[in-house]
């Protein structure tokens, strides 16, 4: 059984047309707007110069992240975590993993004692939300950075490199990269994949549905990741050089 005709009319190793748009909201210390085909997340930092608790006095910095789904994101209203009194275990969990993503090419100390968040809200999805949102969150993230080191508030930017994430799986016996959700919910693997600049694996979450995952399939995943980050990369650079 083979894939069937992909979104854009899409090879299997093309990721979904993506556009970045830096300080998409001007009130935030930095901010992207990043469109991945159907999905779209606004991602802000924002600085507080402060630290939680257990990391007063320590001379280090903070980052973490916050994500959320617009109530129509998904075309049927999703009830706001608020409504419910607290997130469901998605939504934690991928708000966490954004923040291990982002704190990867932090240098806490060049930070100094404050805390940058990361707020990332989905406003369509269409599969992919939390690759977007480590994508555009670094955006949003190093937009922050050269902020407070032009306003002299930092002397350095603590960024030590680059973060994006891409996902991909098996349908229909074939390795895609980019799945949109059509794909994702159909798929015998999917899996999503976050990679430094320079080719470091800072997280892979792979799951096989039906089949188990053979080695050589999660090469191959691996690979088809690798190439659709570093187009991802060259989109981040465009944007920070634009909102810089």
């Amino acid at each position: 059984m083979s894939a069937p005709e992909r979104s854009y009319g899409r090879a299997p190793s093309d990721p979904r047309p993506t556009r970045l748009e830096p300080g998409f909201v001007a009130s935030a210390t930095g901010s992207a707007l990043i469109t991945m085909g159907e999905t779209r997340v606004i991602c802000t930092a924002s600085a507080e110069e402060s630290v939680p608790r257990w990391m007063a006095g320590k001379g280090r910095g903070w980052v973490t992240a916050e994500y959320g789904m617009l109530p129509a994101s998904t075309g049927r209203r999703k009830q706001r975590d608020v409504t419910k009194g607290r997130p469901d275990g998605r939504t934690v969990e991928i708000q966490r993993l954004i923040g291990r993503a982002l704190r990867g090419v932090v240098d806490f100390e060049a930070l100094g004692e404050r805390t940058i968040w990361i707020d990332c809200d989905v406003l369509t999805a269409d599969g992919g939300t939390r690759c977007a949102a480590i994508t555009g969150g670094y955006v949003a993230l190093a937009l922050a950075c050269r902020r407070l080191v032009r306003e002299g508030k930092l002397e350095r930017t603590p960024l030590t490199g680059t973060i994006a994430a891409i996902s991909c799986g098996i349908v229909g016996g074939t390795p895609l990269l980019d799945l949109d959700y059509s794909e994702d919910s159909t798929a015998e693997v999917d899996a999503n994949v976050v990679m430094t600049g320079d080719g470091g694996l800072v997280e892979v979450q792979a799951t096989a549905e039906r089949t188990p995952l053979s080695r050589a399939h999660l090469d191959d995943l691996l690979a088809l990741a690798a190439d659709g980050i570093a187009a991802l990369r060259s989109a981040q650079e465009a944007a920070i050089s634009e909102g810089g």
